[in-house]
């Protein structure tokens, strides 16, 4: 069809579709609603854009380029002009057949006829001009003669190429898969190493200066899995044989899912915890540098990439922000500083089900790729962690390689080989981003989150592809999780052995009083004497320590267990010190002697006021660090003789930006409801018959009036009486025209209070902003 003929004709196709479809095809393309257009015409002419088109083309697969390029080669003229001609289901059958399933290529049909990219008409198909722009290349490669060549085959025409051709592909499949030669036109000299490329069919020619290197043939000079064109057919994933029992089935695989979300948490709140304590600051192009994430990764005993992964699930549900410290956090009052936010003082105490969930789900919309952190860019920059710059199309490929997991049978374990080769037939413009190295890292992500599970998809894994409700996600991980205890085993060597997550109420009193030393399903505690000390200084008493233990060991406390805290109990508190700016008070003369004899005294300016009174001009904070540092056991005390906790509290900056849900929707990107369309669909039914009732009228004598006045008013009250349709042509106060059909049910003060025909919306409209009315039959 022709250039002019190609709108009317799907618009045509389109405007006999039900409204139902309608939906569907906006459902699937909302691009083509925003703005709601203004009829089928307008409707179709966006289906057919290039732009619109190329947006629909990210969710195409291989089989339905496949299908598009025979369209494009069976109506294409000799200058590529579209032929006049349709083509018929059997021709596109025909030319994939013995590499698609006929029943396979009719299915893809329907969906491009669904999608509006290609449309019956005149008993064939047909294909707008733009078509080319939703193809994962931009020159000829699946209706070729040479598309039916297998890997192997292109790999033994790669082995005999000399350094020439060589080098010209190398450049093409490393850089830009087109590049610009003199050497394209069918004129050019048959020795140079382009027309011998273009004659082996390993480049295909864009037009006259224009090549592109074939996509199996770059995806093999890169190593990675080659994407098969000689074969159209999904690739194959392994069968739920061996493997999946060798796995465990699904229940162990929830089990690991729920020992990788209980670490994930747990290193959660160690990477808060040190960065409150020691706040990032801002690097002057945003985010937060190497040098920090080592010394976050030092402290918490992680690996750097492991902070950079866990900084940018905190960040994406505002743990942690970037600004100035709050009032109450000193030092930091003139530098923009990463760290935590209120936020996170509330997430510490939330159910874990539901933390996990909010970091599943933020994980799976990040629009950063957090194994990308301490690599160098293109510019070679080294990337840090949550940075500006934003990468929209990582969700996509991430949920993408999921999604290619999921079809594997339940508990099975593909290789990395085989989910690329699944994902790149899926989505075949992802073969330059989506290589062997990015799938093993998301994969390593996907696992640290409990998504996957010894290579195969979890179950909570799959409810979160399916953006299930909030209360659905969390509720599925409660499941897996063991259930939480309110015990430990206290044992000979010092330490709590505790098997399984413990009840919110006995996890701070145990992080409390000992050390954690091994983490897992079953974690490891050692009571040391700094732990005790730790709780001594928060307040507790030695007696209420020992109570603790025997509370809640299912074992004997062992003896040395208890001596310990009674130890340290004993000398703690021998001083105390309090705020003068400080003072120390002792009991006994010769320890204040001893106190005055440290070379800690002269650092923190210590002087006697008695023989068991000691001052100082430091805070209380400092004085207590140096006489710990000279081997005492001080504790603070506040005016009336109470003991007080003086742990620091850590850095909070406040939250600017809006959390993400846990279903994984950005504010302001939700997508519109089927309501929402139908109401499109309706305006643009309204519009098509207001456009058709303008047209009858202008040929049957409807009356009408133009320019306000008396003659308009009367035609407004004439309607309301009679109960006749009235088209009105009106300007808002925006100066935005429209166009109504109507049935008038009120007219008062200058207003007409009317219904739409075909929404039946109440709509209120000025008389003095009408310019046309048209009384209809």
């Amino acid at each position: 069809m022709s250039a002019t003929d190609q709108p009317s004709g799907l618009a045509h196709v389109l405007s006999q579709r039900p409204d139902d479809e309608l939906v569907a095809l906006l459902g699937a393309r909302p691009d083509l609603a925003s703005p709601p257009p203004g009829g089928v015409n307008v409707l179709a002419q966006r289906a057919m854009s290039a732009g619109s088109i190329n947006v629909v083309g990210e969710e195409l697969d291989l089989l339905h380029a496949a299908i598009l390029e025979v369209l494009l080669a069976a109506t294409e003229g000799d200058r590529g002009s579209r032929a006049r001609r349709a083509v018929s289901d059997a021709a596109v059958r025909k030319a994939l057949s013995g590499r698609a399933a006929a029943a396979q290529i009719n299915a893809h049909l329907a969906t491009l006829v669904d999608l509006a990219i290609v449309w019956r008409e005149d008993a064939g198909l047909h294909i707008a001009g733009h078509t080319t722009a939703a193809l994962p290349w931009r020159a000829r490669h699946i209706a070729t003669d040479q598309a039916p060549r297998t890997p192997l085959q292109w790999q033994e025409l790669l082995d005999d190429l000399d350094d020439g051709p060589r080098e010209v592909l190398t450049a093409l499949a490393m850089g830009p898969s087109v590049g610009m030669t003199n050497d394209a036109g069918p004129d050019a000299d048959p020795a140079r190493p382009v027309p011998r490329l273009l004659a082996a069919g390993l480049v295909a020619r864009v037009d006259r200066q224009l090549v592109e290197i074939h996509p199996t043939v770059a995806q093999l000079i890169r190593g990675e899995p080659p994407l098969r064109i000689d074969d159209l057919r999904p690739p194959p994933l392994p069968a739920a044989t061996t493997t999946a029992s060798a796995l465990g089935g699904p229940a162990a695989l929830s089990a690991t899912a729920a020992g990788a979300a209980l670490e994930l948490l747990r290193e959660t709140a160690d990477v808060l915890d040190s960065l409150g304590r020691t706040p990032a600051p801002e690097l002057s192009s945003s985010g937060i540098g190497i040098r920090e994430l080592r010394r976050i990764a030092k402290d918490t005993g992680l690996t750097a990439q492991r902070v950079g992964l866990i900084l940018e699930l905190c960040a994406a549900q505002q743990l942690i922000a970037v600004g100035y410290a709050q009032p109450e956090s000193q030092g930091y009052d003139a530098a923009r500083i990463w760290a935590p936010t209120p936020l996170a003082d509330a997430w510490a105490h939330h159910n874990p089900a539901r933390k996990w969930a909010g970091l599943a789900t933020s994980w799976l919309m990040l629009t950063h790729r957090p194994w990308l952190i301490g690599e160098r860019d293109a510019e070679g920059k080294v990337i840090g962690a949550v940075v500006v710059q934003s990468d929209f199309a990582a969700p996509r490929e991430r949920r993408q390689l999921l999604e290619s997991l999921a079809q594997a049978d339940p508990g099975v374990a593909p290789s990395i080989d085989d989910l690329v080769s699944r994902t790149l037939w899926r989505r075949p413009r992802m073969r330059r981003r989506l290589t062997r190295q990015a799938a093993q890292h998301t994969l390593r992500e996907a696992t640290e989150l409990g998504l996957v599970a010894h290579g195969a998809l979890t179950e909570v894994g799959r409810l979160l592809l399916a953006g299930p409700a909030d209360d659905e996600l969390t509720g599925a991980m409660d499941k897996a999780l063991p259930a939480p205890v309110d015990h430990f085993l206290a044992q000979a060597d010092l330490t709590l052995m505790v098997p399984g997550p413990m009840t919110a109420e006995l996890a701070p009193q145990v992080a409390l009083i000992a050390e954690l030393e091994s983490a897992g399903a079953a974690s490891v505690y050692r009571v040391t004497e700094d732990s005790v000390r730790r709780a001594l200084d928060a307040g507790h008493t030695g007696a209420e320590i020992v109570a603790l233990l025997h509370n809640h060991s299912k074992t004997p406390v062992p003896q040395a267990l208890t001596y310990l805290v009674e130890d340290v109990a004993r000398r703690h508190g021998t001083l105390r010190v309090g705020v003068a700016s400080s003072f120390v008070r002792c009991d006994d003369p010769a320890t204040m002697a001893a106190v005055l004899r440290s070379k800690e005294a002269d650092a923190v300016a210590l002087r006697p006021l008695a023989p068991t009174v000691l001052v100082s001009p430091a805070p209380l904070r400092d004085v207590l660090d140096a006489l710990r540092a000279a081997g005492f056991a001080p504790a603070a005390e506040d005016s009336s003789g109470a003991l007080v906790d003086v742990r620091p509290r850590g850095v909070r900056v406040e939250s600017s930006r809006t959390v993400w849900s846990s279903n994984g929707d950005r504010p302001g990107r939700a997508a519109p409801t089927v309501e929402q369309l139908a109401t499109v669909i309706t305006r643009m039914r309204t519009a098509d018959e207001v456009a058709g009732q303008a047209a009858s009228a202008r040929g049957t004598g409807t009356v009408s009036a133009r320019g306000g006045g008396e003659s308009v008013t009367a035609l407004i009250n004439l309607a309301a009486r009679s109960g006749r349709r009235l088209r009105v042509e009106y300007v808002n106060s925006h100066g935005k025209a429209s166009h109504h059909v109507v049935k008038v049910a009120l007219v008062r003060a200058g207003k007409v209070i009317a219904s739409e025909i075909g929404s039946g919306d109440e709509v209120e409209l000025s008389v003095h902003r009408i310019t046309t009315v048209e009384l209809l039959d």
